[in-house]
């Protein structure tokens, strides 16, 4: 796989919490952990400079507990805190194959990740390590999807990738319905105006004010990620304008 080479210089890997889980209920899967940090190895190796925003809602999900009676704001920030956990336990399954790696935090938590500072957060991946941006945007009521817009953007990111568990996007949900029609590629403006359950639709509205192409692909594919990142024409959901 090392002889194909990278369509794009820089990306930013879009992970949810929940791929994490890998076949358990809650929390983290050492095993999805090593394949995940194998998947970003195979486009490290190649020379691209990788970031990455996790979710956590492998741990807990504001919006949920908001749900339920929580006020928004401190449910948003515990699950700021979730996302801490995950970045540092990716951090460590990335340095573990021989990935260095910086996790930076959009709250401020000095003893165990750095603060978010761009010119340092772009610096380090031109040094060849890999960026994790944990806590979000550091506010409540924005979701980690709007967060990997928002740093892939600021960093200048050629194409924002987000790992799912399905091959792309749907009309409707594939694992419901049989006759769910695929799209290989389509336009911001349809993902909107179709309401597709892509991200959450501030996301998409930046993503598409700011021309950021998206890919949407399925994660448990091995070697997807190098796929993508290779310019393979036949894996996941392009968006774009």
């Amino acid at each position: 796989m090392t002889a194909a080479k990278p369509a794009f210089k820089r990306v930013l890997l879009k992970l949810s919490g929940e791929a994490l889980m890998g076949d358990q209920s809650f929390g983290i899967s050492p095993d999805m952990m090593k394949y995940v940090a194998e998947e970003v190895k195979s486009i490290h190796e190649l020379g691209v400079e990788v970031a990455i925003v996790v979710g956590g809602g492998n741990i807990f999900r504001g919006i949920a507990a908001s749900s339920y009676g929580m006020d928004r704001a401190p449910a948003d920030h515990m699950g700021m805190l979730a996302t801490v956990i995950n970045s540092i336990a990716l951090s460590g399954a990335l340095e573990k194959i021989g990935i260095p790696t910086r996790v930076q935090s959009a709250i401020s938590m000095h003893e165990v990740a750095e603060p978010f500072i761009l010119r340092r957060a772009v610096r380090h991946l031109e040094k060849g390590r890999a960026v994790i941006f944990a806590a979000g945007t550091g506010s409540p009521y924005f979701t980690t999807d709007t967060a990997a817009v928002l740093r892939a953007q600021e960093i200048h990111a050629e194409l924002l990738m987000k790992a799912t568990k399905v091959d792309g996007i749907y009309d409707k949900d594939p694992v419901k319905e049989k006759d769910a029609t695929f799209f290989p590629r389509i336009k911001y403006m349809e993902v909107l105006e179709k309401q597709l359950n892509v991200m959450d639709m501030t996301a998409i509205s930046l993503a598409m004010d700011n021309n950021l192409p998206l890919s949407v692909f399925n994660l448990s594919g091995k070697g997807n990620i190098f796929k993508v990142v290779t310019g393979a024409k036949d894996v996941g959901t392009l968006i774009d304008n």
